[in-house]
């Protein structure tokens, strides 16, 4: 079975070596700058489960460093509880950027040129920066462990719908409209072509120590990229058409997000050029399908139940969620079986919430389905501390971009 809980300290290590194994800016390779997102993201999971109100800053003030206040900022770990070990992550900013602080992106624009009289034309197209101060909500940070790639349980399709399952059981907490700004193609030495050719002529310096440079701040991005339009067809067509296209290893993150009700909308990266896609949240399947429900007694859930994904948030902003079978009678009561109760640390009459996913025959799953005879439940167990594993370090992995400018 597979757990996802927030990320803790202990996790510190093993993220460490994930991020050294591809090019990441949203998990740098950096101890004390995991150690901080970690910390930030551990308040914010406090935060929600006490109903405490998020401190803003003021408009326009300085925002620097990766475990900035300026949002919540949530992340998550995919744990093998077998081995114990950590073999995923991904994350959820609240929002990225907001008045005073801008996310900045390129506008594609396709300008027509005619000429009557020598009766044709030409096509051009054309990048502009745009500063968006609206604050959307953005994810990403989605890193899965090569050797769980194809498992036949799904681990990353876990670790990625977790965020809108999360999303969606705290939706006051994030915005209307939610991004994700997916990985262009960057070497193993973390060089970009699109930067070579237009960034690095602006800000003389490599593309990780650009990237680098927004971990602090993203004044200088408005500083020193002109304004002016900037038209990508000057560009040399091996550059020209990796405009708005991602790596191959982003590409099945990037089908699984346009399944969902992503949509490229013209705007690109201004560092690597990868696309920004982003949806409507309260559009996104799984955020419309999340209900909560009380928990019932442990059962062994029939075969006509539903399968997804539950959670639990526990007071002291423990976040833990598996993917399983579940069946929600008719008074609202959730019911899954045992072992899962246990992998919560869940108790009868606790609230959580589910989120199903589709039904394996192709076919939804009726409402409110029958469940078997309840079998006996031991006493409750009290939570355990484990010690994660480092996980397999070899090959690449899959991974989006979120919050790379934060």
């Amino acid at each position: 079975m597979f757990l996802i809980r927030q990320s803790k300290a202990d996790d510190v290590g093993t993220l460490l070596k994930l991020a050294r194994m591809v090019y990441f800016i949203n998990l740098p390779p950096d101890e004390r700058l995991i150690a901080a997102k970690i910390q930030h993201s551990r308040d914010c999971f406090l935060r929600i489960a006490t109903g405490a109100p998020l401190t803003l800053p003021e408009p326009g003030a300085h925002i620097s460093g990766l475990a900035s206040r300026d949002s919540d900022v949530f992340m998550f770990t995919l744990e093998d509880t077998e081995s114990g070990g950590v073999v995923g992550t991904s994350q959820i900013k609240s929002h990225m950027g907001g008045p005073g602080n801008p996310n900045y992106s390129f506008k594609l624009i396709r300008r027509e040129f005619k000429s009557h009289s020598l009766g044709f034309g030409t096509h051009h197209l054309v990048a502009r920066l745009n500063a968006d101060t609206s604050g959307p909500t953005e994810i990403g940070g989605l890193i899965i462990q090569p050797a769980f790639r194809g498992h036949k349980d799904h681990p990353g399709r876990f670790i990625s719908f977790v965020r809108f399952h999360f999303m969606a059981l705290y939706r006051s907490t994030f915005a209307d409209r939610i991004i994700a700004e997916m990985m262009a193609q960057v070497t193993s030495d973390g060089d970009n072509v699109f930067w070579d050719h237009i960034g690095r002529k602006f800000i003389p310096v490599k593309y990780a120590e650009a990237d680098r440079f927004c971990q602090h701040n993203r004044l200088f991005i408005d500083e020193l990229l002109p304004k002016d339009d900037l038209y990508l067809t000057l560009l040399p067509l091996e550059v020209l058409n990796q405009v708005g296209q991602v790596g191959p290893e982003t590409a099945p993150a990037r089908r699984i997000l346009e399944r969902l009700g992503f949509h490229f909308k013209d705007f690109v990266d201004p560092f690597d050029g990868g696309p920004h896609l982003e949806a409507a949240t309260d559009q996104v399947s799984l955020v419309k399908n999340t209900r909560r429900a009380t928990f019932g007694e442990p059962l062994k859930v029939s075969k006509g139940a539903h399968h997804g994904i539950v959670s639990v948030l526990h007071p002291d902003g423990e976040f833990r969620a598996v993917e399983t079978e579940y069946a929600v009678d008719k008074q609202g009561r959730m019911s899954i079986s045992e072992q899962a109760m246990q992998a919560l640390n869940a108790e009868v009459g606790m609230s959580g919430g589910h989120t199903p996913f589709e039904a394996r025959s192709k076919r939804k799953a009726p409402p409110n389905v029958s469940i078997s005879a309840p079998t006996a439940r031991p006493k409750a167990k009290g939570k355990s501390k484990q010690t994660h594993k480092a996980a397999n370090r070899a090959g690449r992995t899959v991974s989006t971009k979120a919050s790379n400018r934060a």
